[in-house]
């Protein structure tokens, strides 16, 4: 028999992590990772409860602040958390709450009727995983405060009586760097999910400010109108079919007999997009689930029934698919349950089997009520279905073009691609190269066991502005989707057949270089989303300048990173300074030793921490509103760092 040690295994080897020990020994399974992501739902989770006191109709108000010392403070005006001794464990209910899993007021149908926190673990798993937490809590003329060191009380509650002009709850806490790869909050990265809440939550006025420096940014959200708002938002540069957005809202009962609200926004645009996203008690359910699928099957079965029912189809038996009914289908869909069930504590996911039918039902029930009332509408909207169907038989052609049936098969490989030899997509790597000078260059520097090169001849396709059939005719397009081998848009687009781990975007460092990425990047967020999100999209980032004294040489890339060389290097030597116009102007071994070595490159990666604003900003930049162009660009000119005279 194998030796498999010595050690011995009975009882005493098992472990009983007590209070918050658990949290700290596994922190991904309650935030799900350890990195950036993990940090910012710290503050997902303090802004919750501050959103549950407002949907019960105690809170009003929650201000958020990046604080100097990197820390985060959140504030509401709601009724506070308890402090009166807790009947059980001896200690006010405030450290119950504050260290003790699975301790809330949410499991019950009284304190909370929707709660998008309903494990108990929230603020308690915050307090464990904060070097330091501070929490104040107003109420009953009182204040009282306690302090915490990684989810252990210093002291006892110190209550003070003053004269209070509002109550509610104050959070204050300093992510545990020991824990966590990054303690560097992103305004922007919460500010997006502020903005989400106010909008899910009618008249809830949201601040944040960043004070960690003197000209820190500060937002303030607060929408009246509700989803309805949100869904303008979404629309705002874009050409809606209709005004204003389609809002149904309809309340209802699950299999169990609790209670469901299914609130919901449509609004078509002209567009080929399809900016869908769902809620479940204000959590973004990034994941969809089942009130997302009852959505999608009411939407499609509505317009097919009523497109049949008023003769409107040219086909006998035409129907549209959940495809056909989507594109340029703005919406966001809300839903209130008493007893949500996530896949996970992040909660990307809703899993309640009953909601599909539910939501299907209310959805449906309220469409064909809306169409019924404004039939002019629905037929804007039936006839955007049948262009968008009969654009999508065009496309089937072109798309088979783009087929690869593995990323082991070379034989269907476009014939300018000069592919790796590496066939585990974890090491590959795929290097966009703008023109042939430059590809010859790449081919001829690159490791040829890993890097693959794929010339692009000029500017591709302007995909925000053309249909999917026409996309997948442009032969720079399709010589791309069949290089990645993925497949294009929701309908075929397979993350597992991607042949290469990293897809490098490698242009000149000019303005025409910046356009070609920026009409890459489009192509990348409006059809495989995914490689973005789930991180295979880098920019590479070549030299400017060429520094050599003596027997010294130095690769920058800025003008001001030269000034510094050579005013703190160079001194009075004599310098030669070569200016790159373009990567085909490099040697092979010069690219390669500045741009494509991994030892030595520099790269960056693209990441999409706000889907709704990414889609804003490609609207207005790449769209056919110009008006919105024209006042971003006066609004943005200062900030220009590149500019072609």
């Amino acid at each position: 028999m194998t030796d498999k040690g010595t050690a011995a295994y009975g009882a005493e080897s098992i472990q009983i992590l007590e209070g918050l020990e658990a949290v700290r020994k596994r922190p991904s399974m309650y935030i799900g990772s350890t990195s950036s992501a993990g940090l910012h739902h710290l503050v997902y989770e303090v802004v919750d409860n501050s959103v549950d006191e407002a949907q019960g109709g105690f809170c009003n108000t929650i201000k958020v602040v990046i604080e100097k010392d990197g820390g985060i403070s959140v504030r509401d005006n709601g009724r506070g958390i308890p402090t009166d001794m807790h009947p059980k464990m001896n200690v006010s209910a405030l450290q119950v709450v504050m260290t003790t899993l699975h301790a809330g007021g949410k499991f019950d149908d009284v304190s909370y009727k929707v709660s998008g926190g309903l494990h108990g673990v929230g603020v308690s798993v915050v307090n464990a995983l904060s070097s330091s937490l501070h929490v104040e809590v107003r109420k009953e003329q009182s204040t009282c405060t306690q302090d915490y060191v990684r989810g252990i009380p210093l002291s006892q509650l110190q209550e003070e009586k003053c004269d209070l002009q509002e109550t509610g709850t104050t959070i204050t806490f300093i992510p545990d760097s020991d824990i966590f790869e990054t303690t560097e909050y992103s305004f922007d990265i919460l500010a997006k999910r502020l903005r989400e809440l106010a909008f899910l939550n009618s008249g809830l006025r949201i601040s944040i400010a960043d004070v960690r420096t003197e000209d820190g940014k500060n937002r303030v959200f607060q929408y009246d109108g509700g989803i309805t708002s949100f869904v303008s938002f979404l629309n705002e540069n874009k050409h809606p079919l209709h005004h204003p957005p389609i809002q149904l809202t309809r309340e209802g009962k699950l299999e169990d007999g609790s209670f469901i609200l299914s609130d919901v926004a449509i609004q078509y645009n002209s567009g080929y997009q399809e900016d869908v996203f769902s809620f479940a008690n204000n959590i973004n359910t990034v994941d969809g689930g089942t009130h997302m699928t009852g959505f999608r099957s009411a939407l499609t079965r509505c317009l097919n029934d009523y497109g049949s029912k008023n003769n409107m189809f040219k086909k006998t038996g035409q129907t549209f698919s959940g495809n056909d009914v989507r594109e340029g289908l703005s919406a966001v869909i809300s839903i209130k349950i008493s007893n949500p069930q996530f896949e996970g504590q992040t909660k990307t996911r809703l899993g309640n089997r009953e909601v599909k039918g539910v939501t299907e039902t209310m959805v449906y029930s309220g469409l064909e009520q809306f169409f019924e009332e404004n039939p002019a509408i629905a037929k804007k909207i039936i006839q955007k279905c049948i262009d968008t169907s009969a654009a999508r038989q065009a496309a089937r052609k072109a798309r088979e073009l783009t087929r690869r049936k593995s990323a082991l098969e070379t034989a269907s490989l476009p014939g300018k691609l000069a592919d790796c030899t590496v066939r585990s997509s974890k090491e590959a790597e795929l290097f966009l190269v703008e023109g042939d000078s430059a590809g010859g260059s790449a081919k001829q520097g690159r490791n040829r066991y890993f890097q693959a090169i794929l010339p692009l001849r000029g500017k591709i396709l302007n995909v925000e502005k053309a249909p999917l059939h026409k996309i997948l005719n442009n032969t720079e397009i399709r010589t791309l989707v069949t290089a990645s081998g993925t497949g294009i848009g929701e309908e075929d687009f397979d993350l597992e057949k991607l042949r290469y781990g990293k897809i490098i975007i490698m242009t000149d460092a000019d303005v025409d270089g910046a356009h070609i990425r920026t009409l890459l990047l489009t192509f990348f967020f409006r059809y495989m989303p995914r490689l973005i999100s789930e991180g295979h999209i880098f920019i590479a980032q070549p030299p400017l300048f060429r520094l050599k004294w003596g027997k010294k040489e130095r690769y920058v890339f800025s003008e001001r990173e030269r000034d510094a060389v050579i005013a703190e290097d160079v001194g009075s030597q004599k310098v030669s300074i070569q200016r790159f116009k373009g990567l085909g102007e490099m040697n092979p071994d010069q690219l390669w030793k500045t741009t494509m070595d991994p030892e030595t490159r520099h790269m960056l990666e693209v990441r999409m921490d706000d889907a709704v604003e990414a889609d804003r900003i490609f609207s207005i930049l790449m769209g056919d509103e110009v008006e919105p162009r024209r006042l971003f660009i006066e609004e943005n000119a200062a900030e220009v760092k590149n500019l072609d005279y």
